[in-house]
């Protein structure tokens, strides 16, 4: 395995953010080449952590880079900046990342059109928000890019946060998003379920139906969207396991309530479906 630590450069002023306290990382975590097994152009996965946009958890970082990167995918953890960062700031960090990561493609040893954007809980709004504006002017535009460098080829959401409905988000997450002030409009913009057209890219989704912190409606919701769109998904609601799970097991519990071995299928069922993806 080899790993190492980059620093995500983002012009903030071409966007009108300001850069104060700013200093994403990206975690890379690829198979080592060698002689015997040679090139393979592996599938990768850019990993967001959840954290109610506050901050970015452990538990949904490295342990998960580490579980699909043991099955051939090279994995990339992303350390995006948080607490009440105004948006999309948080948005440029991630479609940086897979900039970076597809520019790199030979030196990581991957498929540049087989990259997934992956996420918990807030996370998962993000990865959602970079799978839906991916091909939107809010990113090409201050990153200088073009949308094909920003493309992500599928997205993986795991409890997430996608609409902002105040019936049914997380307040927490979309206030540190938008901050106190965030206006109505804005607050549209952020719910993902209206935000899924023909570019949104085949996902793979899982949440819990007891989930009280992330109610699964957002997953619902969003589903129903993708479904409306006619874009490919497979998704599992599983009846318990309530919020956090991570991997579900030993590697990422915290307490009794985090091993749910029903639920725990998720990691395995994910590995396969980016295998597979077309």
């Amino acid at each position: 395995m080899n790993m190492e630590t980059i620093e995500i450069k983002v012009d903030y002023s071409a966007a009108g953010l300001s850069d104060e306290g700013c200093a994403p990382t990206l975690d890379c975590y690829t198979n080592t080449y060698n002689d015997e097994m040679g090139k393979r152009k592996r599938r990768a996965v850019l990993i967001c952590p959840g954290g109610g946009y506050d901050y970015c958890s452990e538990r949904e970082a490295e342990p998960v880079a580490l579980r699909f990167l043991g099955a051939g995918i090279n994995s990339f953890v992303l350390r995006y900046s948080c607490v009440k960062k105004k948006f999309p700031t948080a948005a440029l960090e991630c479609a940086a990342a897979i900039r970076h990561i597809r520019a790199n493609a030979d030196k990581y040893d991957i498929d540049p059109d087989k990259i997934v954007v992956a996420g918990f809980s807030a996370g998962g709004h993000l990865a959602g928000t970079l799978a839906n504006f991916w091909d939107s002017e809010l990113l090409t535009k201050p990153l200088g890019c073009s949308k094909e460098d920003i493309k992500v080829n599928g997205s993986m959401l795991c409890y997430p946060v996608l609409t902002s409905d105040p019936k049914y988000t997380h307040e927490g997450s979309i206030v540190n998003l938008l901050g106190e002030e965030g206006s109505d409009k804005l607050r549209e913009l952020v719910s993902l379920e209206n935000r899924v057209h023909s570019g949104t890219p085949p996902t793979f989704l899982w949440h819990c139906s007891d989930d009280g912190c992330v109610p699964v409606e957002n997953s619902l919701f969003y589903m129903s969207a993708l479904s409306r769109n006619h874009i490919p998904f497979e998704s599992h609601i599983y009846e318990y396991g309530g919020h956090g799970l991570a991997l579900c097991d030993a590697t990422t519990a915290t307490w009794e309530g985090h091993y749910q071995p029903v639920a725990a299928e998720w990691a395995k069922l994910a590995i396969d479906w980016i295998l597979r993806l077309k």
